[in-house]
C-alpha cells in the first residue's frame, strides 16, 4: 500500500485526522445502542480483555520500542528515555485519576473516585472511559508527531497502524460505554451521545501530542514512553479489573491475548 502522498501533510493534521476516525470508530460502536438493550457479561468481559491486549501491544510495539530505538540512534542510554517516559506517563494518568471524578462500569456510586462531587451516575461512568481515551489519543498524536524526525515510510505506517488498533479497540469499547448507561434507565440518543462523547478527547489529546513532540524533538523517546506508561496504567487500574469483576478470569484473558496477537500482526505486517 503506497501511502507515501500523506508525508506530504503536516503531523498534526495527519494526528486529526487519525484521532478524529479513531473517535468516529467509537461511535459507530455506541451506535449499537440503537440495536441492543443489554448486553451480556460475557460479552462486555471479552470486549474489555480484547482492548486491553491492543492496548499493551501498542504500548511496546507502537511506543517503547520506536522510543527505544530512537534513543539509541541518538547516542543516548536507551533505557533512560524508556524508563523516565514510561514511568512519568503513569503517574500523570495516576495525577489524573485521583482528580477526575469518574466510576468504574461495576461499582456502586458510592465507590466513585476522584474528587467527590453530585454528578450522576451516567455522567460519572461516561468519565471513566474519558480517561481510558486520554493516552489512547496521545499516544496516536505522539506517533504522528515523530514524522517530523523521521518523515519515512516506515514511521507512517507505524502511526497509521497504531490509529488503526486504537480504533479497532474503540468500537467494542464504545458499545461498552453506550449500553450500559441504557440499562441504567438513559434514552437511546443520550446513551449514544455519551458514548461517542467519550471518545472526543482523543483528538484534543492527538493534536497536543503531536504538536508538543513538534515544539520539543529531542524530547521524542520520552514522549513516545510517556503515551506507553499512560496506556498501561489504564489498563492495569481499569480494563483488566473491570474485566473481571464479576469472578470470570479465562474469557477476558483469552480475549486480550487474541487483542495482543492482532496488534502485534498489523505493526509487524505493516
Amino acid at each position: 500500500m503506497n501511502v507515501d502522498w500523506l508525508l506530504d501533510y503536516h503531523p498534526v493534521w495527519l494526528a486529526l485526522v487519525a484521532t478524529l476516525f479513531t473517535w468516529s470508530i467509537t461511535a459507530l460502536g455506541a451506535a449499537m445502542v440503537f440495536f441492543f438493550k443489554t448486553i451480556n457479561r460475557k460479552v462486555l468481559n471479552a470486549m474489555l480483555g480484547f482492548s486491553a491486549g491492543v492496548m499493551i501491544a501498542a504500548s511496546y510495539w507502537s511506543l517503547l520500542k520506536p522510543a527505544i530505538a530512537m534513543a539509541e540512534a541518538n547516542g543516548d542510554r536507551a533505557w533512560v528515555p524508556a524508563v523516565v517516559g514510561f514511568l512519568s506517563g503513569g503517574a500523570f494518568l495516576l495525577l489524573i485519576d485521583k482528580i477526575l471524578p469518574h466510576l468504574h462500569l461495576s461499582l456502586s456510586i458510592e465507590k466513585a473516585e476522584g474528587i467527590k462531587t453530585s454528578w450522576k451516575r451516567s455522567i460519572l461512568l461516561m468519565l471513566a472511559i474519558t480517561l481510558h481515551n486520554i493516552p489512547e489519543g496521545l499516544a496516536v498524536g505522539v506517533a504522528f508527531g515523530a514524522l517530523a524526525n523521521n518523515p519515512d515510510t516506515g514511521a507512517l505506517m507505524g502511526a497509521i497502524t497504531l490509529a488503526i488498533g486504537i480504533g479497532l479497540q474503540n468500537f467494542p469499547e464504545g458499545a461498552a460505554v453506550s449500553i450500559p448507561l441504557r440499562r441504567e434507565g438513559l434514552s437511546r440518543a443520550k446513551s449514544f451521545y455519551y458514548g461517542q462523547l467519550s471518545a472526543v478527547v482523543e483528538p484534543i489529546a492527538g493534536v497536543i501530542g503531536a504538536a508538543l513532540v513538534l515544539l520539543i524533538m529531542p524530547l521524542l523517546p520520552y514522549a513516545l514512553s510517556f503515551a506507553a506508561g499512560a496506556m498501561i496504567f489504564v489498563v492495569i487500574e481499569q480494563i483488566i479489573p473491570e474485566s473481571q469483576s464479576d469472578g470470570e478470569t479465562d474469557l477476558p484473558t483469552i480475549s486480550a491475548m487474541i487483542g495482543f496477537a492482532v496488534m502485534m500482526a498489523l505493526d509487524v505486517a505493516l
